[in-house]
């Protein structure tokens, strides 16, 4: 600071004190008022119904699984103290081990496909007259039942069915094996990415349907063409609902369950093991054919896919955060 400045500063004469302001109370302080705090009284009055419902149906559910998954128990006798060796008995086994493979090839395989048809589909519909009658035929297999499914596969795909037939019309005298052990898992694949494509490609138009139309006028003038306009356009302004749609899809594909009993198993037996997912494991352990119930290993199955659909979501939502676009 320059001498002169300082001089002039120090030389001023200084402002007489007078009375002594006083504080503003609390609720100014904070700038609440009285909107504000009725805001705050009734918060807890409507939470707390919500809050009590999720505790005793999700969070008290959870806490017993986890205490479960410490024990040795039936169902029916005394539960008997393991610890964790539930889980290093777990981790050993090898047919958990593929059901864990089986689980995430249907999470990451089957949800690229899903999205990728789903994008492409929402590329071409966005440009259709009669888009709105598209996406109820597409919409449509979700209203099935998975049972309808595992009887149509098994009509369609025998040896003796519609599929096969046609292949020996054109020349094919030996067809692929559908139905067998190493077609199984792809047989589910293709089922659920056909049912859930229509189920996301409609939530994603319905976010589209939402976008102004001046921005795709706006692209157009500038050149853009169909793929441009989705890239630039369509996907930024969509986004939130597209990372919704992904954490749906991790959560669905966990539990996945009949189309794996219905596609491989029968009245008398379950399907074979290199099909089965997570979901199809704790069932086998909590039901068994032809030994007693093992809770804690099936309690200890679920608390380790609870755990990864909790870590992939959590990475997912990371990684997809984005700034939101306002129009």
């Amino acid at each position: 600071m320059p001498t002169l400045l300082r001089a002039s500063l120090r030389d001023s004469p200084r402002p007489r004190s007078g009375p002594a302001r006083q504080a503003p109370p609390a609720s100014a302080r904070r700038g609440a008022g009285p909107l504000q705090a009725r805001q705050r009284r009734t918060f807890w009055p409507f939470t707390a119904p919500a809050l009590l419902t999720y505790g005793v149906l999700f969070l008290a559910p959870v806490g017993y699984a986890v205490w479960t998954s410490l024990h040795k128990w039936d169902g029916m006798g005394t539960m008997q103290w393991r610890g964790l060796r539930n889980y290093q008995l777990l981790f050993q086994d090898p047919y958990f081990r593929t059901a864990l493979v089986n689980t995430l090839k249907l999470m990451f395989v089957g949800g690229t496909v899903t999205f990728a048809i789903s994008f492409a589909l929402t590329l071409v519909l966005r440009e259709m007259r009669a888009r709105l009658f598209a996406r109820s035929v597409l919409f449509f297999p979700c209203l099935v039942n998975g049972m309808v499914f595992g009887i149509a596969a098994g009509f369609l795909f025998s040896p003796t069915g519609p599929v096969d037939q046609v292949l020996h019309v054109l020349g094919v005298t030996t067809p692929p094996k559908w139905l067998s052990t190493d077609n199984l898992l792809p047989m589910i694949l293709s089922t659920l990415i056909w049912t859930a494509t229509g189920y996301y490609t409609s939530i994603i138009m319905a976010a589209v349907d939402q976008i102004p139309q001046y921005l795709y006028e706006a692209a157009e003038l500038d050149g853009a063409n169909a793929f441009q306009r989705f890239r630039h356009v369509t996907l930024p302004c969509a986004w939130d609902v597209v990372s919704v749609c992904a954490v749906l899809w991790t959560v669905s594909s966990v539990k996945i369950f009949e189309l794996i009993l219905l596609f491989g198993g029968t009245s008398s037996a379950y399907p074979p093991a290199d099909s089965w997912n997570t979901a199809m494991y704790v069932y086998a352990e909590a039901f068994p054919q032809a030994t007693t119930p093992r809770l804690g290993t099936a309690t200890a199955a679920a608390i380790v896919s609870l755990l990864m659909v909790t870590v992939v979501t959590l990475v997912l939502r990371r990684l997809m955060r984005r700034d939101p676009v306002e129009y």
